[in-house]
């Protein structure tokens, strides 16, 4: 090969590495440009700080589905295990199920909301290592686990519930789903927050470093010297964490927690995280593109509904864009392969 053809070949893998890193950031810009001049209410501050309310549940529970699949892995049983520790923390902050339609605190003997907040994360903690032990030592593939779950935790859900609503929380945990600290929502520094944490641990400490090993081939780290059972088991309760987390603060910013709460953000959740670059195939990814990647979708959600679009036609887009997302990536790598 001439000189001239190995530095075209040079410069299209640079391009390739290009798209890769900044694609989805760049898709995001387009789609801010595109809506703001359809409709150029759009960036208006408050409809952006409601953007960044809206993606901070499923952001939540993406970043620690950012975990999961860069061990090749997935879980679909975080829509339900948001509604399951939702209502846990429902019942917690309560004290109870009586007076569950009710949205009046006087005389409710709750526990509080940091009672109700921890066992939310606790509860889906253990969910998530129940789930990681069972495709660990049963050798049970992921999606047949975590579909197991799905309705696993949503009948759970209906059996505490009964299938109705708990409602009225006290302001103090109202506030973690509503507040503002200056002009942004609570929820979105929450999300901020957990954003920052997980970027250091995935990428400058020990175990990111194994998760990403991990997810890359199992077996040379298991030969390495790697837990990889250990390390697969810790991810589903990263992710389950972060589910009980997501599921406090939606019910925070709706005032109660429903036993139809997270239907469909397995979807979303997902989307978020491949669009953003996380290869399904394992070991390839990241937390900022995860974080791009929800905010992609946030943004497309609320323009989409801002151009008056229905929520039908919403779904049917978000789905192709998965689907585009994902084939792009492989052909991406194929070209660097090559």
């Amino acid at each position: 090969m001439s000189v001239a053809g190995e530095q075209n070949q040079r410069g299209g893998i640079n391009m390739t590495r290009l798209l890769m890193s900044f694609g989805p950031l760049l898709f995001l810009a387009a789609l801010v440009v595109v809506f703001t001049v359809l409709k150029p209410s759009f960036i208006d501050p408050i409809n952006l700080f409601n953007i960044t309310r809206q993606i901070s549940i499923t952001g939540l529970i993406a970043l620690g589905m950012t975990f999961v699949i860069l061990t090749a892995g997935i879980d679909l049983s975080v829509g339900s295990l948001l509604a399951f520790c939702g209502m846990v923390a429902a019942v917690v902050a309560k004290g109870g199920t009586a007076n569950t339609l009710s949205l009046s605190t006087s005389g409710t003997q709750g526990y509080g909301w940091f009672a109700a907040l921890l066992a939310a994360v606790v509860v889906g903690a253990a969910a998530g290592g129940v789930q990681g032990l069972v495709i660990t030592r049963l050798k049970v593939p992921p999606f047949v686990v975590t579909l197991g779950g799905l309705t696993v935790f949503r009948g759970l859900t209906l059996t505490i519930s009964n299938g109705g609503p708990i409602s009225g929380f006290d302001a103090s945990m109202r506030w973690f789903g509503t507040g503002l600290i200056g002009p942004v929502p609570v929820p979105a520094l929450i999300f901020a927050a957990a954003a920052i944490l997980c970027h250091i641990v995935l990428r400058y400490t020990r175990y990111g470093r194994a998760v990403y090993a991990v997810g890359g081939n199992a077996e040379a780290a298991r030969l390495s010297g790697l837990r990889v059972d250990r390390i697969l088991v810790s991810v589903y309760v990263i992710v389950g964490f972060f589910a009980g987390l997501a599921a406090f603060v939606l019910s925070a910013r709706l005032n109660s927690s429903e036993a139809v709460a997270g239907i469909g953000y397995e979807l979303t959740v997902i989307s978020a995280v491949v669009i953003g670059g996380t290869s399904l195939f394992g070991g390839i990814g990241s937390v900022g593109g995860t974080v791009v990647g929800a905010a992609l979708i946030g943004v497309l959600q609320n323009g989409l509904q801002f151009t008056n679009v229905s929520s039908y036609t919403q779904s049917i887009v978000i789905g192709l864009i998965l689907i585009v997302a994902v084939a792009f990536d492989r052909w991406l790598k194929s070209r660097v392969r090559r």
